[in-house]
């Protein structure tokens, strides 16, 4: 038998090529199709710029024979993997492919996924994974576990070094859920991505109850109630447009500042706006969004977990064209309080920030943290000390302004000059002070009150007396717990000031191995 040339091994590579590009085969990508759903393989062809994606390992195969598999074809063994550019810049990605044997994972499936995520590591650039898979492979039995681990593994290593987004663009669950959970932002999809440790059946197998898969792991309910995802849109092009614009705020690594982008918006931009927004009443609420909108470049704002613990708002913008970190107080939620959720949302983010090198900037109006047996004994403690480890622990430029009330350890909680803000500024409208009024004279007065002729009168009298005196910012800025006391109408071209200032800063680590985080 003559050898080929080679142009004939060519022609046979391309064979090769086009039949494992198929994944399943038309008629699977026929039926994704019709069900509105798209393969692995346009999913990233739509993220990539055009060209640039260049796959690693299609020729991969599957080892296992047991059940069958030994006669199976299982192209890409089920996952595309490889790097390209969006915007320019490089990521490393998988996608995970249901038109073979439900996507699901087995050795050399996680084996390319690991392959991927070390190649994200070396170079420093970010991961995206895909998820579209129906679970472990059963047939591959403790191999497709020790896959998962494997995977696991890589995503706490790689944690705080490279950024892990997860976009869930169909089923995961059971093990499956955990390598999103370890990433740092997690995309969904509604009516199409499903998360969940146990499914519908396991569940009422189990406790006898009865819940459908939306309900139990649907993108809203991880939103709204759990707080597993971070983002969630309407349609696959929805989500895969809000992954592009997430990356446009994040550096490729921790070692790299995030990306600047040139704005015609001025820096010292006024807004008297902000002297109607805040009422005289300090119990009157109002939208914090709109201060911060109006202190970032126009149009900047990218809120993080929109739908959960809405009493507190977080997110990316920019102030001249640098990428800060937004965390905020909303005072239409539980009139601003701290609650356990609150907490939680805060710390994480804030610790996000702080690997990848992006400035904090904190807008306080918190009146505490949220009473009730319910806060009590689901652990506030516990998770209110997440924010106050996560604050002192940051080492990023730290700017906090106080807008209105900031009262007792949730004062200290948002960012206080004790927790090491570099720069406090408040408006005059600022309340800094250990508890509310009422609560206040009610203990300091109580003797004077109850001993008066009409303590109602004398009540509102030594009410009054105390609020003009200590519920203002100079009390604090007398002890130089606050720096600069400001009009409000400048407080961009303040923040941004401070920016520029302590963007140099320098602190030096503790030589410890890691600190004990009150998870």
């Amino acid at each position: 038998m003559a050898e080929k040339t080679l142009k004939e091994l060519v022609e046979e590579l391309i064979q090769k090529e086009e039949a494992l590009l198929a994944g399943g085969g038309p008629k699977a990508i026929e039926k994704r199709h019709r069900q509105g759903k798209t393969t692995a393989r346009e999913r990233i062809d739509f993220l990539m710029d055009e060209g640039s994606f260049e796959e690693v390992d299609l020729f991969v195969k599957h080892r296992a024979s047991r059940f069958g598999l030994a006669e199976k074809n299982l192209p890409a063994d089920g996952v595309v993997t490889g790097f390209g550019t969006i915007d320019g810049r490089l990521v490393f990605i998988y996608s995970q492919d249901f038109t073979v044997l439900g996507g699901s994972l087995g050795e050399m499936h996680a084996q390319k996924i690991c392959k991927i995520m070390d190649m994200a590591a070396k170079v420093g650039a970010p991961v995206l994974g895909i998820n579209d898979s129906g679970g472990a492979r059963i047939q591959e039995g403790i191999d497709s576990l020790s896959g998962y681990g494997k995977i696991f593994w890589r995503n706490t290593l790689n944690s705080g070094v490279i950024p892990q987004i997860a976009i869930i663009d169909g089923p995961c669950a059971g093990g499956a859920v955990y390598s999103p959970a370890l990433m740092d932002f997690i995309f969904m999809i509604e009516g199409a991505s499903k998360m969940f440790v146990t499914g519908p059946q396991v569940v009422k197998a189990a406790t006898g109850e009865e819940v459908s898969a939306e309900e139990l792991g649907g993108a809203q309910t991880h939103a709204r109630r759990s707080g597993v995802a971070h983002f969630v849109a309407p349609d696959e092009k929805g989500c895969l447009l809000q992954v592009k614009r997430l990356l446009s705020y994040l550096p490729s690594n921790n070692t790299e500042d995030p990306p600047w982008l040139e704005t015609d918006d001025p820096l010292d931009r006024e807004n008297t706006s902000f002297y109607s927004i805040i009422s005289p009443h300090p119990n009157k609420p109002y939208d914090v969004k709109k201060i911060i909108q109006e202190i970032l470049d126009r149009e900047s704002f990218l809120e993080v977990q929109e739908q959960f613990a809405r009493n507190a708002v977080v997110g990316f913008g920019r102030i001249g064209g640098q990428v800060v970190g937004i965390v905020a107080n909303q005072p239409y939620h539980l009139a601003g309080c701290l609650d356990i959720d609150a907490a939680d949302k805060i710390a994480r983010f804030v610790r996000f920030c702080d690997c990848f090198n992006i400035p904090l900037v904190t807008l306080v109006d918190v009146p505490g943290f949220l009473p009730g047996t319910n806060q009590e004994f689901g652990g506030i403690i516990r998770h209110g000390a997440k924010m106050l480890f996560a604050y002192s622990e940051a080492t990023v430029p730290k700017i906090t302004l106080i807008l209105r009330k900031a009262y007792g350890g949730a004062y200290l909680a948002m960012c206080s000059r004790d927790l090491g803000a570099d720069l406090v500024l408040a408006w005059p409208t600022a309340e800094i002070a250990v508890m509310g009024a009422e609560g206040a004279v009610n203990i300091v007065f109580r003797k004077e009150i109850e001993n008066a002729i009409d303590p109602v009168s004398e009540r509102e009298k030594v009410l009054g007396e105390y609020r003009q005196e200590f519920y203002n910012p100079y009390q604090a800025a007398q002890r130089g717990l606050v720096d600069q006391v400001i009009d409000p109408k400048v407080s961009r071209l303040k923040i941004a000031r401070a920016l520029e200032v302590f963007w140099s800063k320098r602190e030096t680590g503790k030589g410890k191995k890691h600190g004990n985080f009150p998870v």
